[in-house]
């Protein structure tokens, strides 16, 4: 078992609640203070969970500039208040961000009893196409 911090288990918490706001928010037709809410709950919880030298090193790094750019642009451009256009951009940086976390991801859902049984039936394991769940958008991604 995995034995976590005080302060990895509010992070938790605070990227739990990210995440809900910000389906919520999109649930209900793009709620400009429900993705606000949800876009600072996410990225105040990813700085506890990991720490916040090393969400910044995340962020900062010199091949991700673009990605952290949209991303964070995303957010900025949702607490304006242009909410659509803001999460379409965030979900791109997202993408662009968390991209090779995405092959580890599809590895470890292989491995779920159920959802590695339906993942490894002949069509789809055939293709080369999967999808991911990514902000409560759905991504294709190609796997090569």
């Amino acid at each position: 078992m995995i034995s976590l911090t005080d302060s990895q288990k509010i992070g938790m918490g605070l990227t739990g609640f990210g995440v809900f706001f910000l389906f919520f928010g999109m649930i209900l037709f793009f709620d400009k203070a429900l993705l606000a809410i949800g876009n600072i709950l996410f990225v105040a919880g990813l700085a506890f969970v990991i720490g916040l030298e090393r969400t910044f090193r995340f962020f900062f790094q010199k091949h991700k500039m673009k990605a952290t750019g949209f991303f964070l642009g995303g957010v900025c451009v949702v607490l304006i208040g242009w909410p659509i256009v803001g999460v379409v951009l965030e979900v791109y940086g997202f993408f662009l961000l968390f991209r090779g976390f995405f092959p580890v991801v599809v590895g470890f859902i292989r491995r779920v009893p159920v959802l590695g049984s339906l993942l490894n039936l002949p069509f789809i394991t055939s293709g080369t196409v999967f999808c991911v769940l990514c902000e409560g958008m759905v991504i294709v991604l190609s796997c090569i």
